[in-house]
């Protein structure tokens, strides 16, 4: 059974592109800063000292079953 809240397609684009960023995160003050922050809720980000967001090793785990995932599943059905 699933029961993981769900993440909208804006909030899947925003994980993606904080996990390209690595280490370094993405600056607060961004388009995407409502997603980060409801993802900071979820514990799949957090800000560094900095006020950088960076991704934690639940939304790293996140990333590879939501957002990898569905783009694997789709490369191999052509």
């Amino acid at each position: 059974m699933w029961n993981e809240p769900y993440l909208e397609t804006c909030c899947r684009s925003a994980l993606h592109r904080l996990c390209l960023a690595g280490e370094s995160g993405r600056p607060a003050g961004l388009a995407d800063d409502p997603c980060l922050a409801r993802m900071e809720r979820m514990g799949l980000v957090c800000q560094s000292a900095e006020g950088r967001f960076v991704v934690t090793e639940a939304g790293v785990e996140r990333h590879a079953s939501e957002v990898m995932g569905r783009c694997a599943s789709r490369h191999s059905s052509r």
